[in-house]
């Protein structure tokens, strides 16, 4: 099933090898609520805990590609959500930064990954708007839930030459990326339309 979707993104134009290789040793089903399992290697977003959801497949894909992860990046993810994504970020060599607002996804993501033996990414809990300054700057960025703008916080921990990827506007997002050329100066690319759940600021506990 997992070679079947490899396929399948391949034939929608991920052409990124080492992704492909990523998704194919992954095993989602781990990351969902044992009702959706059978679902698991489909290429559909399904609900996980908290009203969020985990993106389908070539979302996950799309968007490691825009962001050219290399081993060694130091990637912060803004929304850990199932930790799917953070585990195909780890897999490709990448050391992971996931910051997460909800308690309970943040705990079952740790716990997840752990069991995986997935190495190399790190978990926090808090404010995905804030980012995580004391350990900034970030080669790659990115958000994996629709905010309504570019969170100024976020381009800060950007190092130059550094990149971003994010899905920006209200209920349909435009997936930009954006390299940070200099101390002041901002490249912005949009790759398409897409939807995500929203990005909402603070965490839990703040509400």
């Amino acid at each position: 099933m997992r070679r079947k979707l490899v396929a399948h993104l391949r034939h929608r134009g991920i052409s990124d090898e080492r992704i492909l290789a990523a998704i194919e040793v992954i095993p989602r089903h781990c990351f969902l609520d044992s009702a959706f399992e059978e679902k698991a290697y489909e290429d559909i977003a399904l609900p996980i805990a908290c009203h969020q959801t985990i993106s389908q497949p070539y979302t996950v894909a799309f968007q490691t590609q825009l962001i050219e992860v290399q081993p060694g990046d130091k990637v912060l993810e803004v929304g850990t959500g199932s930790g799917y994504q953070a585990a195909v970020l780890a897999a490709m060599g990448a050391q992971v930064y996931t910051i997460e607002r909800h308690k309970q996804l943040y705990a079952q993501a740790k716990k997840r990954l752990e069991q995986l033996g997935i190495k190399g990414v790190y978990f926090f809990y808090g404010d995905g708007y804030k980012g995580l300054p004391q350990f900034a700057p970030f080669d790659k960025i990115l958000v994996t839930a629709g905010a309504e703008q570019i969170p100024r916080q976020l381009l800060k921990q950007l190092k130059v030459g550094g990149m971003m990827v994010i899905p920006v506007g209200k209920n349909v997002q435009e997936m930009q990326r954006i390299k940070r050329l200099d101390k002041e100066t901002f490249k912005k690319e949009t790759f398409g339309h897409f939807r995500f759940v929203p990005m909402l600021p603070g965490s839990e506990e703040d509400e």
